[in-house]
């Protein structure tokens, strides 16, 4: 008797050309598995390249200097004086008029500013030697960061990464070997205004025009955005007209967003005559652009929720109106929440329709309302990137670390809100 051989039906020997297709499926798969690997590296890339070049912006080098009391005496209680008097004495070698200048370049802008609030705090009668931490200049700053020591050859040739003087890296090495330099945290990175230098330059300014712009987007298109998703999905009747509108804001999500500022520029400034660059406007044109998005999104949770419910609910004597806003609506509303937190990501990153009606202007000052002159962090980011000085390169990757955290957070936000709120069916 001889042992038979039983084939499945559903092997590779008993169907012509599976085999074959067994090979192509795990093929696609490793080839699926491969795309997937590759953009998390390019994500992973960019992420760590960015952090790399924008982490220094985050802190700042400060230099120790004493001001004695013939310097307070000469001055007269002029800080712009005591600052200058004091360099070119606790300096070495700063007498001839170029090492004055080198001298005066290695403190920073807003150094002056530093030394006023000091002789602020003091009594005016009180000329005591004290000791200050100033901020240094930028290229000060840079220097310290990229490595004294990398910057000089050996036979005293600088380094094309520093545009500091001879003169001037010795003064910063000899007080990087006194201890009189130190790096600390550069709180004014994030409360600062934006400033043509660069050791004052900060994202304050942006960070309270992305709040207010977003503010106002979210009161104008949520509200309107999930009134109308209500009233196409449980309202509407069903023809010709709804379905041409049901066309169109399905291609409205589509424009590209320059064309939203246009329509800002046309109608909230000009027929309108609205305050040019504040951020009511720019949240007025981010709430038209997101508007679509959340439409849609608020039609698809709307959409999840079970005919069961509203049969029940009609069932049991309660009408239409208080069908969808007492039974349907509750139950979509954390769907609704996160379309729009997730069109609030999208339009917080935009900056075609904000360069339109003028938020790219030059704005020295924070925000204080919605109507004052504002920028927003992705414009903040396209000005810095257009300026000639190295130091704002450093800044513009610290201003998009920032703008990724707060995408990081309204993603975050609006994941939380899904799993706290979502309900299984």
């Amino acid at each position: 008797m001889t042992d038979q051989v039983i084939i499945s039906p559903l092997s590779a020997a008993s169907v012509e050309g599976l085999d074959a297709r067994y090979r192509s499926e795990k093929r696609y798969r490793r080839i699926g598995a491969g795309a997937i690997v590759a953009s998390l590296a390019f994500l992973a890339f960019l992420i760590v390249t960015i952090t790399f070049q924008g982490v220094g912006a985050f802190s700042k080098t400060e230099m120790r200097i004493e001001f004695s009391e013939a310097a307070q005496l000469d001055a007269n209680g002029d800080a712009f004086l005591l600052l200058r008097k004091t360099l070119r004495t606790s300096l070495e070698g700063a007498n001839a008029r170029k090492a004055r200048r080198d001298a005066y370049g290695i403190a920073g802008a807003d150094a002056e500013d530093q030394v006023q609030a000091a002789l602020n705090t003091r009594a005016q009668d009180t000329i005591a030697p004290f000791e200050l931490w100033i901020s240094t200049s930028d290229e000060v700053d840079l220097a310290v960061k990229d490595g004294l020591q990398t910057l000089s050859s050996e036979n005293g040739e600088l380094s094309n990464k520093t545009r500091l003087s001879k003169r001037q890296l010795n003064w910063v090495k000899t007080l990087d070997a006194s201890d009189d330099l130190r790096t600390v945290f550069n709180f004014g990175f994030l409360t600062n205004g934006d400033s043509r230098d660069a050791e004052r330059a900060g994202v304050g300014g942006a960070i309270m025009g992305s709040l207010f712009a977003l503010v106002v987007c979210f009161i104008l298109s949520f509200f309107v955005g999930v009134m109308a998703a209500v009233y196409l999905e449980e309202f509407a009747p069903k023809n010709k007209w709804t379905a041409l509108l049901e066309v169109n804001i399905n291609n409205l999500a589509s424009v590209p967003s320059i064309i939203f500022g246009l329509l800002g520029l046309a109608i909230f400034l000009n027929a309108f005559g609205l305050p040019r660059s504040s951020s009511m406007v720019g949240g007025m044109v981010l709430a038209l652009m997101t508007l679509p998005t959340i439409i849609i999104a608020s039609r698809l949770s709307l959409q999840a929720v079970p005919p069961s419910i509203r049969e029940a609910a009609l069932g049991l004597g309660a009408t239409r109106v208080q069908t969808v806003f007492h039974h349907v609506f509750p139950l979509a509303l954390p769907g609704m929440l996160t379309g729009a937190i997730l069109g609030m990501a999208r339009a917080l990153g935009e900056t075609a329709p904000l360069l339109m009606i003028g938020m790219v202007a030059f704005i020295a000052d924070p925000p204080s309302s919605f109507l004052d002159p504002a920028s927003a962090l992705p414009v903040q980011v396209f000005l810095w990137s257009d300026s000639p000085e190295r130091a704002f390169a450093e800044k513009t990757s610290g201003a998009i670390l920032v703008l990724i955290v707060f995408l990081l957070l309204m993603n975050a936000t609006a994941i939380w809100l899904r799993k706290k709120f979502e309900k299984k069916w």
